[in-house]
């Protein structure tokens, strides 16, 4: 999470958004940037509105806006099992290693989803609050030129965004029965996705 206190801004970190190279790119000009740990770095919305909100609102930060970057389902879907492909995480029961990306959407959109699986959601995590705090600038990760835009008008500075945290490259190829069946499960994160920017 990254808060800029002058421009009444807060950047959410969703998982797998990119955050890390927003963090390189952003967090020398920031005015708070919360990275450790990772239920504080990624504070979803109503995480943010219990802890964070209250502080902020007792030091004069009532008007503080939330943005957040989301990525198109099935991609990050896909960052998530390459990511967790890689070999620090073998034998765990985090790990996808061994599996397919297909198996490992069908687990996700299963009922009890097993621990590799069990990453959350999207739309979820910008779920308005029933107080009225909910993300205000909501962009596609795929839509870096326009975030980049955004961001640069907002805050007054040229931003040079580098890549940092890549996962490793897999074959993220879904049957069109899964395809089907994410899409139905996860029609929420769909239709977020869909009105963002």
């Amino acid at each position: 999470m990254l808060v800029f206190w002058k421009q009444r801004l807060v950047m959410l970190a969703v998982p797998k958004t990119g955050t890390s190279a927003w963090e390189t790119a952003l967090g020398p000009r920031a005015s708070m940037v919360v990275n450790d740990p990772p239920e504080l770095k990624h504070a979803p919305v109503y995480r943010y509105n219990r802890f964070f909100r209250p502080m902020f609102d007792k030091v004069g930060g009532q008007d503080m806006e939330l943005l957040a970057v989301i990525r198109e389902p099935v991609s990050w879907l896909g960052s998530w099992y390459r990511y967790r492909q890689r070999g620090f995480l073998e034998g765990r029961p985090t790990s996808t290693r061994g599996m397919g990306f297909d198996d490992f959407v069908r687990a996700y959109c299963a009922k009890d989803r097993p621990p590799f699986a069990n990453v959350g959601a999207q739309s979820k995590f910008v779920e308005p609050r029933p107080n009225g705090v909910a993300v205000k600038h909501l962009f596609k990760y795929e839509n870096q030129s326009g975030l980049i835009g955004f961001l640069e008008t907002r805050l007054g500075f040229a931003i040079d965004l580098p890549r940092e945290n890549v996962s490793p490259r897999r074959e993220i190829d879904l049957s069109p029965e899964t395809e089907a069946l994410l899409r139905q499960t996860c029609a929420a994160d769909f239709a977020i996705w869909n009105s963002a920017e």
